[in-house]
Formats: structure tokens, C-alpha cells, sequence
């Protein structure tokens, strides 16, 4: 498994770090093109699944669009990410960035996986909150939330602009490397000022979080009764996936193992230009869709195309997400 170190004496930091106030800045990543058009939002921003004995409901937060340019996939020629894209009907002027989040309801318990941006995004963002009225949930029921990384789409949804707290019930579980390497000041202070936004985003969550309700945990173990962490360093140092099984049935929250599938998974060593250090984000992935193919679960990905449910399949060199069809009335059942 890669190691946390790597990141600290690789190239990370030799400007890799460039793009993450983009990332982690409140608005940044939510913001959208103005030339490109307005991305489309669900009708509908929640879905349900059953695995097993539990439920697993699809939130959508919203969608970002932004250009596609040459610097999106790092290793590969901007033409073959075109042609693939258009090769399954889909857009090659720019990405549409869905960002979705998934409430497991097992047990009795209400566990949350990330969190998108609250009030702190762009217009197109921010409904979560309304999904999970939608769904029939309030903040307020929200036991345990479960971080898979830093970047701000997945951390900003924890306090609003007023820095008060989303959802004041609940226990916020993080991964301690993650958590250790964006809160080091040393990391941070050896950065040139212009790149210390997505230090300071953690912060503005994470610093003054009541002792009570910040939880700290090591990749590999179970953070709550029926759920497992994975360590999946590479997108960031800390970043960890999650398993839930129950009564013989898996579901896999992968977060950001792979921001785009039908590039990323069809093509899991091409490198996105948002993977803190790609090599081992590369050796991650496949190594994690290879597991997912061997083990048939349900997936779900905080970046895949609502309602975000779906199976990886072996195709070719990489791999194939197949959505899940669920409907309006199973969303209502």
C-alpha cells in the first residue's frame, strides 16, 4: 500500500499543490463556465437502494461544468480524452462535475459519506440539504459523518458560511493521515502563500471542532458497526473509501478514486490533474476496480453521474461503470 511519506518527499512539493486552492477554496471548484452553458440538475436529487438488511440513499449536491483543456488528463493527449468522450455521446468542450454524497441508513443508525458545500459553493450546488428533506431526513438525525478526504466539495458542507455546524448531532469521523497532513503547520508554511488554500479550508472546518464530535481513525479499520475504511492514498495522503455489507451484500463508496469513469475508469492510468501525487493514485485505482470487479458490489462515486449507483465490469485494458437504473418510484418506496 502506498505510504503517506511519499507525499512528503516527492513531487508534491514542487508545484503539485498549484491546482488545490481551486479544489479546496469554498466557491472554486463549484463554480461553473459562464461561456459553456449551465450544467443540468437531477429533477429529483435522491435515490434508494437496499444492500442487504440496509438502505443507501443517492444525495446530490449539485453539478459544476467546467472546460476541458489539455491540462485535465496529465498523461494522455487532449484528442484521445476527446474521442473517448465522444465515443460514448458525451460532451468534448467540457466536464460536467457532479457532486454526491450517500446517507446509509442500517441499524437504526444514519451514517453520512462527505458532505458537499453547503451555502459555500456556486449556484449550481448547495442542495444536498434539500435532497435529504427530499429523502425524508433532516440534518438534525445525522449520526455519524464519514470523510473520505479534505478537498473542500467534500469538507465545506460541514459548516455553513456562519461557521456554524450542519449538522450539530453528529460524531465526524476522519482518516488521522489525512487529517494529519492538512493540519501540520510545518507542510503548510513550506508552501508559497498561493498555495496554502486548501490548508486554510480545513481549518475553517476542522480547527475549532468540539473534541466530542471529531473523531480520528487508521485506514483499515471499522468505523462503525458494518462499515470498513480502505486506505486509497493518492488523490490525497489520507484519502479512504468506504464498505459497507450487509446480510451478504456490499455497497462501496469510492469518492474521488476516480473523478470522471467514463475516463478514468475506462482508463485507470491516466492521471487527473487533480490527484495529489498520480502515480499512486494510479496504482490505487486499478488496483481498487480490479477488487470491485472480483467482488460484483455496488459502487457509488461522490463525482459519478447522478444517482451515482452502479457496477465496474472489465473492458478492454480498463474497465466499465455500468449505472444502476433506479427509478423515481423505487426513490419513493
Amino acid at each position: 500500500m502506498i505510504q503517506r511519506r511519499q507525499f512528503l518527499t516527492a513531487g508534491l512539493s514542487v508545484g503539485v499543490v498549484s491546482s488545490l486552492p481551486f479544489l479546496a477554496a469554498s466557491g472554486a471548484w463549484a463554480q461553473n463556465a459562464p461561456t459553456l452553458g449551465t450544467p443540468t440538475l437531477p429533477a429529483e436529487g435522491f435515490r434508494r437502494i437496499k444492500v442487504g438488511n440496509a438502505e443507501v440513499i443517492a444525495l446530490n449536491d449539485g453539478v459544476a461544468r467546467r472546460p476541458l483543456g489539455e491540462e485535465f488528463v496529465k498523461n494522455a493527449p487532449l484528442t484521445e480524452v476527446k474521442a473517448l468522450l465522444a465515443s460514448q455521446g458525451l460532451p468534448t468542450d467540457y466536464i460536467d462535475i457532479p457532486f454526491t454524497a450517500f446517507l446509509v441508513v442500517s441499524g437504526g443508525r444514519r451514517i453520512l459519506m462527505d458532505t458537499g458545500f453547503a451555502d459555500n459553493g456556486g449556484p449550481t450546488t448547495g442542495r444536498l440539504l434539500t435532497n435529504l428533506a427530499a429523502a425524508g431526513f433532516k440534518p438534525e438525525d445525522i449520526e455519524t459523518v464519514l470523510i473520505s478526504h479534505y478537498h473542500g466539495d467534500h469538507i465545506n458542507g460541514l459548516r455553513r458560511k456562519d461557521g456554524s455546524l450542519v449538522y450539530p448531532n453528529a460524531k465526524v469521523m476522519v482518516p488521522e493521515p489525512e487529517h494529519a497532513f492538512w493540519m501540520n503547520d510545518a507542510t503548510m508554511n513550506a508552501r508559497p502563500e498561493a498555495q496554502r488554500g486548501g490548508f486554510m479550508a480545513a481549518r475553517r472546518v476542522f480547527a475549532q471542532m468540539p473534541a466530542d464530535k471529531l473523531v480520528r481513525f487508521t485506514p483499515g479499520a471499522e468505523v462503525v458497526p458494518g462499515i470498513h475504511s480502505v486506505a486509497a492514498y493518492g488523490h490525497t495522503p489520507g484519502h479512504t473509501l468506504f464498505e459497507l455489507s450487509s446480510a451478504g451484500q456490499s455497497f462501496k463508496y469510492v469518492g474521488d478514486l476516480t473523478n470522471v469513469p467514463a475516463l478514468f475508469v475506462r482508463n485507470p492510468d491516466w492521471a487527473v490533474t487533480f490527484d495529489m501525487d498520480a502515480d499512486a493514485a494510479r496504482q490505487v485505482r486499478r488496483a481498487t476496480l480490479q477488487r470491485i470487479v472480483q467482488s460484483n458490489a455496488i459502487v457509488g462515486g461522490f463525482h459519478f453521474p447522478f444517482p451515482a449507483f452502479g457496477r465496474v465490469a472489465a473492458q478492454d485494458n480498463g474497465y466499465a461503470f455500468q449505472p444502476l437504473a433506479v427509478d423515481a418510484n423505487l426513490a419513493r418506496s
